[in-house]
């Protein structure tokens, strides 16, 4: 019960990794607000949680729509009294070469995957100065902001963005005891994942990541209930990467590592 009384906000947590990190806050003690474009899914979803004890909500939201940013803080603060923890997850995926993306798919992974993420968290951080209790954000990321990769153009130019947003938010928000970190996911094994990546895709990311399996959600929410907790409380402005060692692996060969075919 780390999280005992905690109020937390999950957008996008309506399924994957999302839903996944409501699950894990949740029997911690925190009190989830679930909150989706998908508004049907976050009442399911925020219905499906443990503690019986509270009320999880679930709510809609477009991260990219400022107006319906600040409607999803007022209702938090009516029902919910506060917040305390934000996991900025809400996203979308793209996966177009670089010489065939067009203009509006490319504003549009900003405007959601970037821009989004920069609406919420302005919101969440505004309202916890005002609290005057701290709080904790937790972007989520990817590996793809930090290497290059096919069809990456769009998706990992806006994780780029915010991972270097997340640093900057880390260093003005500090004087208001507001711890702000990154995690960046690998290769995950999502219900997306599954019908997004073909054999071949799967055999390339099993040879590069050194342990030579894709993630589980349970492994990126088990971070994020560590960066909500208090026993990150000296964590900050920090990227954690939860990729099974992809991010730093160099050259890699043995038994278990032939080379894809």
């Amino acid at each position: 019960m780390r999280l005992n009384n905690k109020v937390a906000l999950v957008t996008g947590g309506a399924r994957g990794i999302g839903f996944a990190i409501s699950k894990a806050l949740a029997r911690e003690g925190a009190r989830i607000v679930i909150a989706d474009l998908n508004v049907d899914g976050a009442k399911v979803s925020a219905a499906m949680l443990e503690n019986a004890s509270r009320e999880h909500l679930g709510l809609k939201v477009d991260v990219a729509d400022q107006g319906s940013v600040t409607e999803l803080l007022d209702e938090i603060a009516q029902q919910c009294g506060g917040l305390d923890i934000l996991i900025n997850n809400a996203g979308i995926g793209g996966n177009t070469p670089f010489l065939e993306i067009k203009l509006e798919d490319w504003q549009r992974m900003i405007s959601i995957n970037l821009t989004g993420a920069f609406i919420v968290a302005q919101a969440v951080a505004r309202q916890m100065v005002n609290q005057r209790r701290g709080g904790k954000i937790i972007n989520i990321a990817s590996l793809s902001g930090q290497r290059g990769g096919n069809g990456r153009a769009a998706y990992g130019a806006a994780k780029a963005g915010l991972e270097l947003l997340t640093k900057v938010m880390a260093v003005e928000l500090a004087q208001h005891k507001i711890n702000v970190n990154n995690i960046a996911p690998g290769a995950i094994e999502t219900e997306m994942a599954k019908t997004a990546h073909d054999p071949a895709t799967r055999k390339a990311y099993e040879y590069l990541i050194p342990m030579s399996r894709y993630g589980l959600p349970e492994e990126i929410a088990d971070a994020a209930v560590f960066l909500s907790s208090d026993e990150s409380r000296y964590v900050h402005g920090h990227t954690l990467n939860v990729d099974g060692g992809f991010r730093e692996a160099g050259l890699m060969f043995g038994p278990d590592k032939a080379p894809p075919r």
